[in-house]
């Protein structure tokens, strides 16, 4: 029995307990192993068990995760699932909440995927400028899938019920398992020599298998078969698994179809809609045509009514007659045009004269000599306006210069260094003084300041 100082759990504590220490302890995990009781509700949730040679993990995947993840478990299928380990109370069972599966060995093949898909993007392989177009309205499409296959059935239900005049090649190729890649690539190439193989050329070729795991779809993955699509003269849909699956051939091709059906689809068009086309053009080409009928035989009838039909002799007349008058008209015409030819030689030749050569030299060489003697002219005149000019400024200077008021009667003081006297404070008593008169220099002392 349990001591006072025992704790006792309910079992709900308990299991929370464990589920939080679970949750805790190994959180999300990468559980790898085989599918086993795999039970899909109507809810979309998945129940499954996941077991190896020793043991086995209950585990769920609800619907989000089931939609999202895109792989379609079934029993026996080795996969990887990526999830938290917890406990379902309701049970008190541990399980594994899946939050996304994948095929056993597939995160290796997407690695192998994603790094030739770049490889092939940078050479440019799948730039949309190289893409072909497609027909709208093949005449003969070949198929290179397997014969065996639902896909190759679906295409050729769908093609001879829409568009029963297309001929349709079945190539027959494997398309999954170790060597199919090369079948598919040697399939697209015989099918670009097909005149010289003796073949019908394909306007367009289809390419493609029903759906299937990453594994199953692999070989439309491997480059050679990219490179055959991308080499093809003929344009290539690549039609390759459901909607959900993608290939490196998608890439490559000049269109991808989301399924086998669907390049059915697109390569045939409706038969109904085709009659329904062909049957309004030609209402409107009947319509055209008794249009133009109809007014051709207006034309006719208007012709018929004509003087051609009713009076020909007087047509025949009426053309004689204008014959005459241009017979008679001719002469005059031409003397008329010779006369204008004549005129314009005539202006031609005096403008010739007006601008010989000669002429023009001589007319330069006289204008030259005319502007170099009203050169010379203008020069004299200029040069005898500067004489004038200065010698009005030397009359000036020579009446406002020192010599000038000297010539007045006045005179101007130097000490005996040449500088003039302005001031009486400049000399001494007994210093020696020279003055400047209009003609010659006085020498003095001074005696006395005042």
């Amino acid at each position: 029995m349990p001591t006072d100082t025992d704790t006792v759990l309910t079992v709900s504590q308990l299991t929370r307990e464990i589920r939080s220490l679970l949750e805790e302890q190994i959180g999300e995990v990468w559980v790898e192993g085989e599918v086993s009781n795999l039970r899909i509700q109507s809810s979309g949730h998945q129940y499954f068990t996941l077991k190896d040679a020793e043991c086995q993990l209950s585990c769920v995947m609800f619907r989000g995760n089931a939609v999202r993840s895109g792989v379609r478990l079934k029993d026996g299928a080795q996969v990887q699932a990526h999830g938290q380990v917890s406990v379902y109370a309701a049970r008190g069972q541990y399980q594994m909440v899946v939050r996304s599966v994948q095929a056993k060995g597939q995160g290796a093949l997407q690695a192998r995927f994603e790094a030739l898909k770049r490889r092939l993007f940078e050479e440019g392989l799948f730039d949309q400028e190289i893409k072909k177009a497609i027909p709208k309205y093949p005449m003969t499409v070949a198929l290179v899938t397997s014969p065996t296959g639902a896909a190759v059935q679906d295409m050729l239900n769908i093609l001879t019920r829409r568009a029963p005049w297309i001929r349709v090649l079945v190539y027959p190729v494997r398309v999954q398992g170790q060597g199919a890649e090369k079948e598919i690539e040697a399939a697209i190439g015989a099918l670009n020599q097909a005149d010289e193989l003796g073949l019908p050329v394909p306007d367009v070729l289809v390419v493609g298998r029903g759906g299937g795991s990453l594994e199953d779809l692999w070989n439309f993955n491997e480059e050679c078969v990219a490179r055959a699509i991308h080499a093809s003269v003929i344009p290539v849909i690549s039609a390759v698994g459901h909607e959900i699956d993608f290939t490196i051939a998608d890439f490559a091709a000049d269109l991808r179809a989301p399924t086998p059906s669907a390049a059915a689809e697109i390569l045939a068009p409706d038969a109904e809609e085709l009659k329904r086309h062909f049957e309004g053009t030609g209402r409107r080409l009947r319509s055209r045509a008794n249009s133009i009928i109809e007014h051709q035989a207006q034309v006719l009838e208007l012709m018929m009514r004509g003087a051609l039909q009713t009076r020909p002799q007087r047509l025949l007349d009426e053309a004689e007659q204008r014959l005459d008058d241009g017979e008679r008209m001719l002469p005059e015409c031409i003397r008329s045009r010779l006369r204008d030819w004549s005129d314009m030689l005539v202006e031609s030749q005096q403008a010739l004269a007006r601008y010989h050569p000669v002429k023009v030299l001589a007319e330069a060489g006289h204008r030259t000599e005319l502007n170099s003697h009203r050169l010379g002219q203008a020069i004299q005149h200029r040069m005898e306006r500067l004489r004038d000019r200065l010698q009005a400024k030397g009359d000036a200077l020579r009446t406002l210069g020192p010599e000038g008021i000297l010539a007045r009667g006045f005179s101007f003081t130097m000490d005996s260094s040449g500088t003039v006297i302005t001031d009486a404070d400049q000399v001494k008593v007994g210093e020696e003084i020279k003055t400047r008169l209009a003609k010659g220099t006085l020498t003095s002392r001074v005696n006395e300041k005042g």
